[in-house]
């Protein structure tokens, strides 16, 4: 019958755990002797040494490939999408909707729209942005020629917006039926909306239900142009001072006041008809102005 083993003490156990850390009859330490300890020593040294080395080539030569101003895929984004302002959304679609009779319903408009434009202040765009820019040509910059190793942005200021701007009306024309809605086109890095340097883009709005209720549109600045001058955007990195050019359109309501209006950006390089993606070239909104 096999015998129960010895227990053990617990300084037969601290001396055991002593001979293990330091044997003086072999001459180990923790089971190696110096000599083994230096040899894996260096063995692990070299190793991390290597390891590290790798790591640092492999992420070196990622970053030397990389563009930091522009993302390396950009196939999805061929065509800019559209947006606009006041953007008030209802379950699926944009309703820009307002009680003239009411200065909570159109104060909210005015508000949203001069939050929006507080980045075209005409005082910070022209301390920011003060490159002479050549209107009517694409402002192709193929060096970083601004201060802090950056590009050159064309200031777009807010009095360019006209009788849209809110200076000479602070209220947009929200609190009577000439309400204006901005029109802005989304930014492509280094996208060019025309293989010509002679045809801008421009916004063309039509009312799609209720022509009758619209009776005169106009455009801010002239015609709804997007000088060509803002055109390409190099990147947020690139051109940190960099604003969009803007379209203010204004619409005159009578009847029922009330409007289905599609504001597209036309351009012989911007598609309008993917049934995937309703706000690629264009925006559709509805305006309604009650009493």
């Amino acid at each position: 019958m096999a015998t129960l083993k010895e227990k053990r003490t617990c300084g037969q156990r601290c001396e055991d755990f002593g001979r293990f850390v330091w044997n003086s009859d072999n001459g180990t330490l923790m089971g190696r002797t110096p000599e083994k300890w230096v040899y894996i020593s260096l063995y692990y040294a070299a190793f991390y040494v290597v390891m590290t080395a790798l790591f640092s080539l492999a992420i070196w030569t990622l970053m030397y490939t990389l563009d930091p101003y522009a993302p390396d895929y950009q196939d999805r984004l061929k065509s800019p999408g559209v947006m606009v302002w006041p953007d008030t959304y209802g379950e699926e679609v944009v309703e820009i909707s307002y009680n003239t009779s009411d200065k909570a319903s159109w104060m909210k408009m005015k508000n949203i729209l001069d939050k929006f434009l507080e980045p075209y202040n005409d005082t910070k765009q022209l301390e920011c942005n003060t490159y002479n820019c050549t209107k009517g040509k694409y402002f192709i910059q193929n060096t970083f020629s601004a201060p802090h190793h950056t590009k050159w942005a064309c200031p777009f200021t807010q009095s360019m917006l006209g009788a849209c701007s809110g200076f000479e009306d602070p209220n947009f024309g929200y609190n009577c039926t000439m309400p204006c809605v901005i029109i802005k086109m989304n930014r492509i890095i280094e996208f060019l909306p025309s293989n010509h340097t002679d045809l801008p883009p421009y916004v063309n709005c039509t009312v799609l239900e209720g022509q009758d209720n619209v009776a005169k549109i106009e455009y801010f600045p002239d015609r709804g142009i997007m000088d060509l001058s803002y055109f390409p955007y190099y990147g947020k990195l690139a051109q940190p001072t960099y604003v969009n050019p803007l379209v203010a359109v204004r619409f005159s309501l009578v009847g029922e006041k009330h409007a289905k209006i599609q504001c597209r950006v036309v351009s012989d390089k911007i598609s309008y008809e993917n049934f995937h993606d309703p706000y690629e070239g264009k925006v559709i909104f509805y305006l309604k102005a009650v009493k």
